[in-house]
């Protein structure tokens, strides 16, 4: 079984959506991509930071589903990252309403020395620059590095943005950023001026309308689960990274026809996430929903041709 390093915020959020809304609850790119791997890869570290203000027990739920979290700082003292959206009737769209930095305002990720030689890293949403930072500080390449970014860095640091992502195998980004990063509308035209940019792999997320994987002139689509209610898309891109992460992890195969098995695997992840409120859904599921899960996208583009 390989191993999986991810990076990135843990965190509260509270949300809003048509459908209800939260106080302060558990959020964060780092915590969504860990729970949904553990349901594939059995090995897994985490390098993030949290305030004292952070619930014991969510870091107990952690090391319960076999995350190593000796690289999860614990800052006395200080508060957690805190961020507060709204969500608009078609889900598609949001606005935030409060975003608190606090300790991820001066992150300094530190890789234990028992991380290092670790097989497979994701870097969740996070500035550039310290993404960047986690890959110098790894003594050996991981045989898969992935990387997510947002439209927000690429506002304001595009050029670090650009540094970064010709250091990672995988960018895995949505509609909205390729096309802001790429210049160009048509996403098989923002694909291939973004492959030339570094990564070997390029996903690009469409949110209830799929996924794209390309990698040099091949191209895989897969489809959204046509659900009859999405509850809080908050995380579900997080938990499509952390499904597609973990399978591969788990197969330890980086063959372009396995990164269409591990896109599947994380769609459905995401597709679950959004059933409820947080990370609630993904908390609690069974090998045999996966699975049963999984089928269902083989079924939804399954089909024959007569000639």
């Amino acid at each position: 079984m390989s191993s999986l390093l991810t990076v990135g915020s843990v965190a509260f959020d509270a949300i809003e959506t048509p459908f209800g809304k939260t106080d302060k609850i558990v959020g964060g790119a780092a915590t969504y991509i860990s729970i949904s791997a553990s349901y594939f890869a059995k090995d897994q570290k985490i390098v993030s930071v949290v305030g004292d203000d952070f619930p014991k027990e969510t870091l107990l739920d952690l090391k319960s589903r076999g995350v190593d979290i000796d690289g999860l700082q614990v800052k006395d003292g200080e508060k957690t990252f805190f961020w507060s959206g709204k969500y608009h009737n078609d889900m598609n769209s949001r606005d935030t309403l409060v975003t608190e930095l606090n300790v991820l305002e001066n992150f300094d990720p530190v890789i234990p020395a028992s991380y290092q030689g670790v097989d497979y890293l994701m870097l969740g949403n996070l500035a550039p620059t310290v993404q960047r930072q986690v890959i110098e500080r790894l003594e050996e390449r991981p045989k898969l590095i992935a990387l997510d970014t947002m439209n927000f860095w690429m506002d304001i640091m595009m050029e670090e943005v650009h540094n970064t992502i010709k250091l990672v195998d995988v960018l895995i980004i949505n509609d909205e950023e390729a096309r802001q990063l790429s210049g160009e509308y048509s996403l098989r035209k923002a694909a291939k001026k973004i492959l030339k940019m570094g990564p070997t792999y390029l996903i690009i997320k469409k949110g209830e309308h799929g996924a794209l994987l390309f990698s040099g002139e091949k191209v895989f689509f897969a489809p959204a689960l046509p659900l009859e209610e999405v509850f809080d898309p908050t995380g579900a891109g997080d938990t499509f990274a952390g499904g597609f992460m973990g399978y591969l992890a788990k197969t330890d195969d980086i063959s372009f026809e396995n990164m269409k098995r591990a896109i599947i695997a994380g769609s459905a992840m995401a597709s679950f996430c959004v059933e409820l409120f947080g990370t609630e859904r993904i908390e609690s599921l069974n090998q045999t929903e996966i699975y049963d899960r999984m089928l269902e996208f083989v079924d939804l583009v399954e089909f024959t041709i007569d000639k």
